[in-house]
């Protein structure tokens, strides 16, 4: 067996293999799945019917994933589609008395993500039929999706979302890196606790002026006010804001009065 090269990232270790899928366009829907998530390593296994990857259902629903199904490979056996693999996981909502270990996608996503040295293949059988028993006894792993247990049911693509969505976070976290995008929007610095306290206490006299606050009967309000700016992480241009609402409220008092 070809022995695999290692390298560091999931992204370059995981393989997503498909077992004598019988729909076209549950492997154009696995296709846009896998590159959602930042994985283009798949390999087809005696797929039900020639020209799969060209179907127009296929590539339909790979919806802008044209180009894994350009890329991907149909090979005869299951011992060429893991050519290359040293950890495989089998994916089925059917246990068996004979099987590897069981274990959830979070859990398989999160040790392949945190070895370097495993190159990963997901097996996913066919829709109707799941996968083999032969198969499932040569994977290291049994992946069930703990699902609704009246209701198990996942198609196809939804299950291989479910397996590289978890793929993906577990390979973000183990390289620090951010699962959402951090420069989208507008990240002010964070007010000082000398800046808040000064907008409290111009919130406070325009609130008076309102007769919104009773200075002489306060009660718990502005305490609550406080409590529900806390949360809400300000920063310096918000606190300059909310003064500026406060001022210019104050000012409208003053020429009514």
């Amino acid at each position: 067996m070809k022995q695999p090269e290692i390298t560091s990232s999931l992204f370059s270790r995981l393989r997503v293999v498909l077992v004598e899928t019988s729909r076209p366009g549950n492997i154009g829907a696995v296709a846009r799945a896998m590159k959602t998530m930042g994985f283009a390593d798949l390999v087809l296994v005696n797929p039900r019917h020639e020209g799969m990857l060209q179907h127009e259902e296929a590539v339909a629903f790979a919806s802008g994933a044209q180009d894994l199904l350009a890329s991907a490979r149909i090979v005869c056996t299951i011992g060429e589609a893991l050519e290359g693999i040293n950890y495989a996981a089998a994916v089925s909502a059917r246990l068996r008395e004979f099987s590897p270990p069981v274990h959830t996608p979070r859990a398989v996503a999160e040790h392949a993500a945190t070895s370097a040295d495993l190159h990963v293949a997901l097996v996913l059988g066919n829709e109707r039929f799941g996968l083999p028993n032969d198969i499932v006894e040569r994977c290291n792993v049994l992946i069930n999706i703990p699902a609704n247990p009246d209701y198990s049911s996942l198609n196809l693509a939804q299950a291989a979302q479910v397996l590289v969505y978890e793929c993906r976070m577990a390979a973000l976290a183990a390289s620090d890196a951010p699962a959402a995008p951090t420069d989208v929007g507008f990240h002010g610095e964070a007010a000082s606790l000398a800046q808040i306290d000064g907008m409290y206490a111009h919130l406070e006299q325009a609130l008076v002026a309102v007769g919104f606050l009773d200075a002489n009967n306060p009660r718990k309000l502005m305490p609550r006010i406080k409590r529900l700016f806390a949360r809400t992480q300000l920063e310096t241009e918000e606190v300059n804001i909310l003064r500026g609402i406060a001022r210019q409220i104050m000012a409208r008092c003053n020429k009514q009065n």
